[in-house]
């Protein structure tokens, strides 16, 4: 069978069915119910035609550029759409002031920019005025978070609605409608089962576009009986190899997902560790930077109650350097399973922070004579090493030197917990404090 003959009925069959599908009113449109439901402030915005400039952020295919243009189809205003790559700065200030112009007689005008986040500053500050005295109504859509990709200066002006990943259940609801739709399928009588859709909608990982354009394929390769289409589960399992993971190595998500792996081991949650890790090599990330963050929490949340676990991290790192994917995929999950189980203490890094505070807070304490070097004769004359204890000559090895500087000598940084070694450590402390109480003075 030829690919193609399906959408020989007319010139608009032509175009991919999630174009045909892109609904073109707010009853039509699926998701997004904490938005667009009943009483929600966005569709009560739309439906009084009381817009304010918007900026949509949410992940691909959750309906941004569908919902700009139904927003502009319902107030009926003039729909500008820009692109980063073809739109100079020239352009964008003619446009403009032509909505200058077109706001003088009554005319609305709706600026639509689709991955906002790919205009540079310069391109988005010619926006700015226009949105401030009202002349457009500027409508960005970004999968990038705002915070970091837009300009303070307009973002402030900008309301920003967070769109979600559709549902299994809205996903399956939009495949049930493009085969019964004239815009879809509705002219052909196809087959497929509800576990098919449902396979399709857990494939779309959330994505519209994903799932119709599957959908779309899953027709196209089918087998063709009379005049029925039917859909083999085993050809659709040949165009469904592996779920889409949403993950940017240098977006938000990348953050995102390290902090869930970090937090995650802190909270000893082993599994939701694993799975985050897993998400992290499954999307492509590089696995000696996965190993450089585990080297820095075996300090940062464990430190001193489990003194292997630097140990390990460090080995694992060398192992990601020598061998790369897919073969140190195990030494990392191995390292993430033994940091999620070890017993977990941040005195270390308090101790740190303690201290570096003291430093920038403090002046330049000179170091105590007595723990100088004296390696001239002038620095020996100078008093350089006087008083020096050695504390290898001593019984208990200790001694009532003091080296801490006189304006910081009650100063103290490193409290250890009770978890796992750290308990040695703590009763160790304890010992000293004691015997420097004991002895300090006499």
């Amino acid at each position: 069978m030829k690919q193609g003959s399906l959408f020989a009925d007319d010139k608009k069959n032509n175009q991919p069915l999630a174009s045909r599908m892109r609904p073109k009113t707010l009853e039509n449109f699926v998701g997004q119910k904490h938005l667009l439901g009943k009483g929600q402030i966005l569709r009560e915005l739309i439906e009084q035609d009381q817009l304010t400039s918007f900026i949509f952020w949410g992940p691909p295919g959750v309906g941004k550029t569908t919902l700009a243009e139904i927003i502009a189809h319902q107030s009926k205003a003039y729909f500008v759409q820009f692109s980063a790559v073809s739109s100079s700065i020239r352009k964008i200030r003619e446009i403009m002031k032509q909505a200058d112009s077109d706001q003088e007689i009554g005319q609305k005008t709706i600026v639509f920019i689709d991955e906002i986040h790919r205009f540079n500053k310069a391109q988005q500050d010619v926006f700015l005025p226009y949105v401030e005295h009202g002349s457009i109504i500027l409508i960005g859509a970004t999968t990038e978070n705002p915070s970091f990709e837009i300009n303070s200066a307009l973002l402030s002006r900008c309301k920003v609605f967070v769109l979600k990943p559709l549902t299994n259940d809205d996903i399956i609801l939009l495949l049930k409608y493009a085969l019964k739709s004239p815009e879809g399928f509705g002219k052909k009588t196809i087959s497929i089962s509800g576990k098919d859709l449902e396979t399709i909608a857990a494939f779309s990982n959330g994505d519209a576009r994903i799932a119709l354009n599957t959908l779309e394929m899953a027709v196209l390769n089918s087998t063709k009986k009379d005049t029925k289409i039917i859909i083999d589960p085993n050809d659709l399992k040949q165009l469904i190899n592996r779920t889409s993971l949403l993950y940017d190595k240098r977006g938000e998500e990348h953050y995102n997902i390290i902090s869930a792996l970090h937090k995650s081991m802190r909270n000893s949650d082993v599994n939701a560790a694993i799975y985050w890790l897993s998400r992290m090599l499954d999307s492509g990330e590089d696995p000696v930077y996965i190993a450089r963050r585990l080297v820095r929490f075996a300090s940062e949340d464990i430190g001193l109650a489990d003194t292997k676990a630097l140990n390990l991290t460090i080995d694992v790192f060398q192992a990601c350097r020598y061998l790369g994917m897919p073969e140190c995929d195990v030494h990392l999950t191995e390292a993430v399973i033994y940091l999620s189980l070890a017993p977990k203490s941040n005195a270390v890094y308090k101790a740190r922070l303690k201290a570096s505070k003291d430093v920038k807070n403090s002046r330049n304490e000179p170091v105590p004579l007595q723990i100088r070097n004296a390696p001239t004769k002038l620095m020996d004359d100078l008093g350089y090493g006087n008083n020096y204890q050695y504390a290898h000559k001593k019984k208990d090895k200790l001694t009532t030197m003091k080296t801490m500087p006189p304006s910081l000598e009650d100063h103290e940084y490193y409290f250890p917990s009770e978890q796992g070694n750290e308990d040695r450590f703590k009763k160790r402390l304890a010992y000293i404090k004691k015997w420097h109480t004991d002895h300090d003075g006499i």
